[in-house]
């Protein structure tokens, strides 16, 4: 295998990543409570042929395992997230400290490994005790939340040195609250509930880097992000317009409240009364001083002026480039699109760090054939973006860390188990994992870029 080897610095992290829902199973075990997640999927006609995560990967039992895999891969670090109701069943109040040895024990294995824990606070396994008090659309669960973070700092803070308040907050409120294609699987004809939901994901996350900067000191802190790195769909005046209008729906809307700016100004003006009520000190919460920017980034976004097919508010409209490959989600492949996104971030926005927090593809893999699996399509999309994102360096981002998703095959949401992005296969009749051939290059990959100088 060619690894086309990129120059990144000698401390640059290289990792994979996964989620609690999408891997660990055992959603009845140990005092968990339920989640949205556990509900949603659940529920008939929600997800594809009626999968649920309650044993997925079976990690709450293969973690060690697991763990090994890592080793053998040569990662350097491991982004995973925590669920919510292991540590408090009821989303507040009493605390389940079995959820909480869990999640030890996985940290106290992966530091013994050499592999550096990356903790994500909220992959979106919203406690349902909370969802049935409203959810994101209601304040106090940004209390909740500050409380839930504080027990998880207050045992791990001084283990874990890398935290990540929020996965992508776009799909947890635009999804769940808008469209209903994700848990709580709320459906509302106008965008208010899920701008609703993201104020209030924006005070929890204000709320919560203050507890772990207290309750661990010298850690990073920040927030992943799925920006959508938006082109015009021609170089017509009215498409550059939509382009922009797009750009400030999933983009600027996110971004500018973090870096002190509050909501754009053009989009409060789009979005008129459907625009989240906002309280003295609000944005001052939310613009908490973070250390670093995630970006998960899969495709690009082409966008062109006009309502037919597209958004009548925003008066935009997905465009097609007919001339990109295409992964098995239907999602675009334009490796240039990861490298315009980091520096789109690093020149508008005082960002101290980037790191990659998700990247990678979902192909029909094939079934093992002995103990190896071929995914030459997915080992050219690593290469490329990787390569592509790589660029950035030079150029003058602060480009830190990158993280392949996911280390394993999984329960990928509303598609069930039917999309498998792993570098890793996963046999879910028998859990048998067989590293892929993805996963072998990204090992030498990381094997002849570790230890170099920039």
């Amino acid at each position: 295998m060619s690894n086309n080897a990129t120059p990144f610095p000698k401390d640059f992290v290289w990792g994979a990543a996964t989620a609690s829902y999408q891997i660990e199973g055992a959603i009845h075990e140990d005092g968990r409570g339920v989640s949205i997640w556990d509900t949603f999927s659940a529920t008939p006609g929600k997800i594809v042929n009626g999968d649920t995560g309650a044993v997925a990967c079976d990690h709450y039992h293969r973690w060690e395992g697991d763990i090994a895999l890592m080793r053998q891969l040569g990662l350097k670090a491991y982004r995973f997230s925590i669920a919510w109701p292991r540590i408090l069943p009821q989303g507040r109040g009493q605390v389940n400290e079995a959820g909480l040895d869990f999640y030890e024990k996985l940290v106290d294995g992966l530091l013994a490994a050499g592999i550096t824990p990356w903790v994500t606070l909220y992959h979106w396994d919203l406690p349902q005790a909370l969802e049935d008090e409203g959810g994101w659309l209601n304040r106090a669960t940004s209390e909740a939340f500050a409380e839930y973070t504080e027990v998880v700092t207050k045992r791990l803070g001084g283990k874990v040195k890398n935290w990540i308040t929020f996965n992508e907050p776009w799909c947890s409120c635009v999804l769940g609250y808008h469209n209903g294609i994700h848990a709580p699987g709320r459906v509302s004809h106008t965008v208010a509930d899920s701008l609703t939901a993201l104020h209030t994901t924006y005070l929890a996350h204000g709320k919560a880097m203050a507890i772990i900067r207290r309750n661990s000191p010298g850690a990073k802190a920040g927030i992943t992000l799925n920006l959508s790195q938006v082109y015009p769909a021609s170089d017509s005046e009215a498409d550059k317009a939509a382009a922009w209008r797009h750009d400030g729906y999933q983009n600027r809307w996110y971004l500018d409240p973090l870096y002190g700016r509050g909501y754009p100004a053009d989009m409060l003006a789009i979005y008129g009364d459907l625009a989240p009520q906002v309280q003295p000190g609000d944005f001052e919460l939310m613009a908490a001083e973070t250390d670093f920017l995630g970006l998960n980034y899969y495709a690009p976004t082409y966008i062109g002026d006009g309502t037919e097919g597209g958004d009548p508010l925003l008066k935009t409209r997905w465009v097609r480039r007919e001339e990109l490959a295409v992964t098995a989600m239907d999602w675009s492949i334009y490796p240039d699109g990861l490298y315009d996104q980091i520096m789109r971030v690093s020149r508008d926005y005082p960002v101290k760090e980037v790191y990659v927090t998700e990247n990678g593809a979902a192909y029909d893999d094939a079934a093992p054939t002995g103990d190896a699996v071929h995914d030459e399509l997915r080992v050219a999309y690593y290469q490329q973006h990787i390569a592509a994102a790589g660029r950035s360096i030079a150029d003058g981002a602060p480009f830190k860390g990158y993280f392949a998703w996911s280390l394993m095959d999984n329960y990928e949401w509303a598609f069930g188990y039917t999309k498998r992005f792993g570098i890793i296969y996963v046999d879910y009749e028998t859990q048998k994992r067989t590293i892929k051939d993805s996963g072998l290059w990204y090992r030498d990959f990381i094997a002849a870029n570790t230890g170099k100088d920039a």
